[in-house]
């Protein structure tokens, strides 16, 4: 049973996944995350002193826990934690969908604002649903929201994945230390929130929700993963496809043959093999705390070109998640999905042939999370595909360059759609 309700109060990473195919093709998911979750070793290696006679000791990981909990998070006091919708914004909605109490917003323009019949501003009938990437939340969609209703007078709704923003974490007994098996271990082996899958039939869901038949899916980083699995999930729900700079690799072509592939598939068995161990050890929760804690802010400034302007504004909203119970429980329950659905699903890169949307690829010219070169080669590899490279900018147009961004959309939907299919009666979109 799904509940709607309002709540009202005041260097380039590498890949997580190279899994090769038969001619030697591999493909990859970049994310914020992974550049974080890849320096795990090197903390590791720091946690290394010399001992005597030159000899090399471990630290006892046993004997860190015993230390006093580390207080503050990224500069968030985590000695007092609270519930998510405690800290939900006015305007903040929630949808229950399959156990998982998912924190949403919506933005559409007023009626003064909308302009006569007779403008040639857009009308699309498809709404905007918006889809954020690693370590982010609805709330970096926040400046983007007005300016894409403003262009078509649909209504723009953005969400918050599990394991960020303001949506429930749901946690198993295994990760939050307890003995007996609870709702949440039943929620997660029904459908794991923290999957592709999850991501991929909420966001249908919240299709169904804006009584939509089809909508425009914009993805950011990792958001595109979501964005491009919904199309292949559901192509008859999706009407276009924004991708802004994605966290999907490009295809690229391999020289050596067979035994390359053999190779590559062994390394990134052990390498997630590797990684599943650290997630799931008894310093995982410690280890997550010390990487969000030495690295979070630093890499999100990196993101941008002009890193002057994150503001304080831009601080407290993304790190305003860090405040909730369990952030680290759930990030770590996000990250061991990641690996599960790497083994268990064919590489994104080999069906990406398969799109025939219309689909938009925009990036930054001095992106230096998810090179240019690579949004580059993906619109090569995806058949019709358009791109557009916003110049000044990094890995964030849509908060960065938020009237470059908007244009390069609408230039899009009007090549897409056409005049004469975007006049619509200014009401039907209200609905």
């Amino acid at each position: 049973m799904v509940r709607i309700s309002r709540f009202a109060t005041s260097p380039r990473p590498t890949s997580l996944d190279r899994t090769s195919s038969s001619s030697g093709n591999w493909d990859a998911t970049w994310s914020l995350g992974e550049y974080v979750f890849r320096r795990s070793m090197d903390f590791r290696r720091r946690s290394v002193t010399l001992g005597g006679a030159g000899g090399v000791n471990p630290v006892s990981w046993t004997q860190q826990k015993k230390h006093k909990k580390r207080n503050v998070v990224a500069g968030v006091d985590q000695q007092e934690l609270f519930d998510p919708e405690s800290l939900a914004d006015p305007d903040s909605l929630f949808f229950d969908f399959k156990g998982v109490h998912i924190h949403y917003k919506e933005h559409i323009e007023k009626d003064e604002h909308i302009p006569s019949s007779s403008s040639s501003s857009l009308k699309v009938k498809y709404p905007f649903v918006l889809l954020h990437g690693f370590g982010a939340s609805s709330f970096s969609w926040k400046l983007a929201m007005g300016p894409l209703s403003s262009l078509t007078y649909s209504k723009v709704l953005a969400f918050d994945r599990p394991a960020f923003g303001l949506t429930s974490r749901i946690i198993s007994s295994s990760r939050s230390g307890g003995t007996c098996e609870g709702d949440d271990d039943i929620a997660m082996r029904v459908l794991n929130p923290y999957s592709m899958g999850f991501s991929v039939r909420s966001t249908l869901s919240f299709i169904d929700h804006l009584s939509a038949e089809k909508a425009i899916l914009i993805g950011h980083s990792a958001g595109c993963l979501v964005a491009v699995n919904t199309y292949l999930e559901a192509p008859e729900r999706v009407a276009a496809l924004i991708l802004v700079c994605p966290a999907i690799a490009a295809p690229l072509i391999s020289i050596n043959g067979t035994s390359e592939v053999r190779i590559q598939n062994t390394f990134g068995t052990l390498y997630r093999k590797a990684l599943s161990a650290i997630l799931n050890s008894s310093f995982a929760v410690t280890l997550t705390r010390t990487i969000i804690d030495v690295f979070g802010l630093t890499i999100i400034r990196f993101a941008w070109h002009d890193s002057t302007r994150f503001t304080d504004h831009f601080v407290q909203g993304y790190t305003k998640p860090l405040k909730t119970k369990g952030w680290e429980l759930a990030l770590l329950e996000f990250a061991n999905a990641m690996v599960t659905d790497s083994e268990s699903k064919p590489p994104l890169m080999k069906r990406l042939s398969k799109i025939s949307c219309p689909v938009l690829i925009i990036t930054g010219d001095n992106d230096r999370i998810i090179p240019t070169w690579n949004a580059k080669n993906l619109s090569s590899a995806i058949p019709g595909s358009i791109l557009e490279v916003i110049q000044n900018c990094g890995h964030l147009p849509h908060e960065e360059k938020v009237e470059e961004f908007s244009s390069a959309v609408e230039k899009f939907l009007h090549r897409v759609f056409g005049d004469s299919d975007l006049k619509q009666e200014k009401r039907s979109n209200q609905c």
